[in-house]
């Protein structure tokens, strides 16, 4: 016979999940401005800084950034960042990995 599938407890665990991986990229999101001193920015330049980069189609600008924040992991994982950021790719396979690159580099830019 087959078995009974709970499809409104599958639905909350998938939520929950959800939840945590969007809590966990913000998380992560938040460490990146402070791991690249962008912290000591004010807000509003900051986020103008992050939607210029955004609108940005400069796509010469855009590679810059993200060899200034490639460069930027591989120096963080030879200060003994940890075993993910060390191989450079672990950092940006993470959920947030993508914008987090973005941002790190719009920062930096």
């Amino acid at each position: 016979m087959r078995k009974v599938r709970d499809y409104d407890a599958e639905l909350k665990a998938l939520g929950d999940k959800a939840r945590s991986i969007k809590a966990k990229r913000i998380e992560q999101l938040g460490q990146l401005v402070t791991a690249t001193g962008a912290d000591a920015l004010d807000v509003e330049t900051l986020a103008g800084a992050l939607l210029d980069a955004v609108a940005t189609k400069d796509t010469g600008a855009k590679e810059a950034w993200r060899s200034k924040g490639v460069a930027f992991f591989q120096r963080r994982g030879k200060k003994g960042g940890g075993a993910a950021a060390s191989d450079g790719s672990g950092a940006a396979a993470e959920p947030g990995g993508d914008a987090a690159g973005g941002s790190g580099s719009a920062a930096n830019g």
